[in-house]
């Protein structure tokens, strides 16, 4: 059973008062989520016992911080099911992860006029990289558009597949609509077409079970800040064939196995891909944040969020004149976005932090998506967790006064 009081437990930051002393109600995971104990004590062991740099010392701090920075990448390799750690990149987070792809493979594979697939409701991070890219190189930007429900429009995926697209760029969650793409379809049409996938799982790992191996995507990116982990710390997978061939995107200290005054060779994988310092006591903080997702279960903390988005769209709509953004109902993801009526959203949020409920307001790092459904802004709430109904009931509670006082 899943157990959401002893989980709390786990995280002192929602015991604490938000504003005005009251109690914190915390619904902006899409953003970060909080650490639980046992991430914070990861990470302060590593600091307290053993902080020492990996790869490079033989004394004995060093090649414990190295365990643990290796073993965390094992911990990583295991959650997504992938075949290797060399497979298993660590970045300093998802806009890292992409442009790195965008720079290394990209760089070295798409030429003039070649295309590449994105999404209406992508995140900017997967979408900027893949303009500086065009502006740089020519090559051509096809969107698949949104519908007003928020899901894809797969007839018109299925022609740009005609096209001949190197790439298809798509979140496997959307951070606005929540929605979840059919990935387990769009995928093997693009492979048909002799497209990659490149998978932005920001908010697609935290929250449900990710197998690469069944997804078959050839890149998946994701970052630990949004999972529980410390922030600056990020992942990228990469079918293991595909990274071999691609160039390195940063130069300096381990990604090297030789150098000389005029060249160098690279190091094996995964180090071609991690130049400098390591983010040591992130990557072990993330292996402390995947044991407790792991003690938890995926299908449960998946099956938690679902009931509870199910729970606060039906809550929700009963506030007047709010408007939600994405799917109502079915495999949709736990962000949900909405505008009222004749209020800013940035007074929305501001109103309800006075409440001691926190959520985000603006564009989410998705203008476009926002200009497709001809708003400039929305409130999100996004839950994970150690969310519950009494968080559902507070928002809405908070949201009846908000119109209250503008009414």
């Amino acid at each position: 059973m899943f157990n959401t009081q002893k989980i709390l437990n786990d995280f002192p930051i929602l015991t604490r008062p938000g504003a005005n002393g009251l109690p914190l109600c915390y619904l902006d995971s899409g953003a970060t989520s909080q650490r639980p104990n046992q991430v914070v004590a990861a990470a302060a062991r590593f600091y307290t016992e053993i902080n020492a740099n990996v790869h490079r010392g033989v004394y004995r701090i060093s090649e414990e911080a190295t365990e643990a920075y290796e073993s965390a990448r094992e911990k990583i390799r295991a959650f997504l099911n992938a075949g290797s750690t060399r497979e298993i990149i660590f970045t300093s987070g998802t806009t890292e992860a992409i442009n790195l792809v965008a720079r290394s493979w990209g760089a070295k594979n798409l030429n003039s006029g070649d295309r590449v697939v994105v999404t209406e409701f992508e995140h900017h991070s997967n979408l900027v990289p893949w303009q500086m890219l065009a502006a740089e190189k020519e090559i051509v930007l096809d969107v698949i558009p949104v519908l007003d429900d928020g899901t894809l429009d797969l007839d018109v995926y299925r022609e740009l597949l005609k096209l001949g697209p190197k790439l298809i760029a798509v979140s496997g969650m959307s951070n606005v609509l929540g929605t979840i793409p059919p990935l387990e379809s769009m995928i093997p049409a693009a492979h048909e077409a002799g497209a990659l996938v490149l998978v932005d799982g920001a908010q697609l790992v935290p929250h449900l079970k990710t197998d690469v191996r069944v997804l078959d995507a050839d890149f998946l990116v994701f970052s630990g800040h949004k999972m529980l982990a410390p922030t600056g710390i990020g992942v990228l997978y990469g079918k293991e064939t595909l990274l071999k061939e691609m160039p390195p995107f940063f130069g300096g200290g381990d990604m090297i196995r030789k150098v000389f005054l005029r060249s160098f060779t690279v190091a094996d994988l995964p180090y071609k891909f991690e130049a400098g310092t390591k983010p040591i006591a992130q990557a072990v903080g993330l292996g402390a944040a995947i044991d407790y997702l792991n003690l938890l279960g995926m299908d449960q903390v998946a099956a938690h969020e679902h009931e509870l988005t199910l729970r606060a769209i039906e809550s929700l709509q009963a506030v007047p004149g709010l408007t939600i953004y994405g799917p109502l109902g079915g495999n949709r993801g736990s962000a949900v976005s909405f505008t009222i009526e004749g209020i800013h959203p940035h007074d929305i949020a501001s109103l309800l932090d006075r409440e001691g409920i926190c959520v985000r307001a603006g564009h989410h790092c998705a203008m476009p998506i926002h200009d497709r459904f001809r708003i400039p802004a929305t409130t999100r709430a996004s839950f994970y967790l150690y969310n519950t109904e009494a968080d559902i009931e507070r928002l809405c509670s908070g949201l009846k006064k908000v119109v209250s006082i503008f009414a």
